[in-house]
């Protein structure tokens, strides 16, 4: 094993920059700002932060650690992302941080930015640093150290790239990176080498999106964009809104979806304005990432709730982690809280052998004995599927647990959960019938 040694940048947030966007786009902005500016009714709309829940563990969090916000203030999505705990001075005004926490972020120098908004920060143990939302977003010595079967690309996106920031894999379907920053950075991200490079190779932002458009529009054959990034909600709402009117406008794009995982972290960014503004781009699907049952809060349900009444259609995708998140009953608990959410349970994924991630990953029949733990003893609804992306580009893999016994002539022998077996008559059917011949081989 080797450690590793790369550069720690953060690209810029493109929340309120509009240099790059199209002229038409910025006047329009230009113009109705300046036609508010006569009108206090719009002055006062402009002003007026919506309502928001806040929990109570949040708000002693706000009081505490930021006595000088106000609760207009720490439910203003901007505020968060302007507050983020990026240094380990901030850090340790929160966290009583361990020895190895401490050492890793002094000597932080992976490809992958710390930051945590606020809010999420509040849901954190601020003395125990084996709690699982903290083991996810505060470096550790262990990601510095590079194993053998690890890369900074496990999933080959780079090779699958047609263009900068798309990543053509499937035949129908296309990967749009829309913008290399998150508001809150997860130590297993899969592309923490394009969220780490703000001015090279992996720099997404509106002006880079042409090329990706045109790729698009010369493919007729592809029908699905999935949105992702970095974190696509992190957009400012009419730099976002021009992207997914220029992909509805592709005759042959079919629906959208976009990868997020900002209702989580940043749930206060679900704005009323912008649940409006995505419901006039339908069909449009939201991919959502869920890590723990922690995250389950009022402000999380809040932000799920305004996606769902604007008729998205929310699944979720949940990384299967070492310690953190590889139980049954931590599952059961998380996919019973999405389905209240009206948040389908999508994908559970093995981990991506990315460099340095030995400490998140589990063996992977851990998830296949998470999925056995789930079908059957709860609703078929809360039951996701369980992938590995296979590395060097291989695409999505499911695995399931084995409910086929083997045959009984032209019966097909099934285990059920409880793992009773039953026959179903199955004349000229042939599945199972690999497992006799292995049976009788030995």
């Amino acid at each position: 094993m080797k450690l590793r040694q790369r550069k720690s940048l953060e690209p810029p947030s493109i929340i309120a920059d509009t240099a790059l966007l199209p002229r038409s786009i910025v006047k329009a902005r230009n113009d109705r700002e300046a036609a508010s500016a006569n009108s206090p009714i719009s002055i006062n709309q402009a002003r007026r932060i919506p309502r928001f829940p806040i929990s109570p563990q949040s708000r002693a969090f706000m009081r505490q650690f930021f006595p000088d916000a106000s609760v207009e203030e720490w439910n203003d999505w901007r505020w968060q992302s302007r507050n983020r705990i990026r240094t380990l001075a901030q850090l340790e005004r929160i966290f009583v941080l361990s020895d190895d926490e401490r050492a890793a972020v002094a000597a932080h120098e992976g490809a992958l930015p710390l930051g945590i908004t606020p809010y999420y920060a509040s849901l954190m143990s601020a003395k125990d640093a084996r709690e699982p939302l903290r083991r996810t977003h505060i470096p550790v010595g262990a990601e510095q150290i590079h194993m053998p079967g690890e890369a900074d690309d496990p999933l080959g996106e780079d090779h699958d790239s047609a263009v900068p920031g798309l990543v053509h894999r499937y035949p129908d379907r296309v990967l749009f990176l829309a913008t290399a920053f998150c508001s809150t950075y997860c130590r297993y991200c899969t592309r923490a080498r394009a969220v780490g490079d703000p001015s090279g190779e992996y720099s997404f932002t509106p002006k880079t999106w042409e090329p990706a458009l045109d790729y698009i529009a010369a493919n007729p054959q592809i029908r699905d964009v999935l949105i992702s990034g970095g974190d696509p909600l992190t957009i400012a709402d009419d730099k976002l809104d021009y992207l997914l009117g220029r992909l509805r406008a592709i005759k042959h794009v079919e629906f959208v979806r976009i990868g997020t995982k900002v209702p989580v972290v940043l749930p206060q960014r679900i704005t009323r304005d912008l649940a409006r503004m995505l419901k006039r781009h339908h069909p449009l699907w939201m991919s959502i990432h869920f890590t723990h049952p922690t995250e389950l809060t009022p402000e999380n349900r809040e932000a799920c709730e305004r996606l769902a009444d604007a008729g998205i259609p929310m699944g979720s995708q949940t990384v299967l982690l070492k310690g953190i998140n590889d139980s049954v009953a931590t599952m059961k608990t998380l996919m019973h809280g999405l389905l209240v959410r009206r948040v389908r349970p999508y994908y559970i994924y093995q981990c991506d052998p990315i460099s340095g991630s030995a400490h998140f990953r589990t063996p992977v029949e851990k998830g296949v004995e998470i999925i056995e733990g789930l079908r059957g003893h709860t609703t078929g609804y809360a039951n996701p599927q369980f992938v590995v992306d296979a590395p060097g580009g291989g695409g999505k893999i499911p695995l399931l647990p084995d409910y086929v016994v083997g045959r009984d002539g032209d019966d097909l022998l099934l285990r059920n959960f409880e793992g009773g077996v039953y026959r179903y008559p199955d004349t000229g059917g042939t599945l199972g019938a690999n497992k006799i011949m292995r049976e009788a081989a030995k």
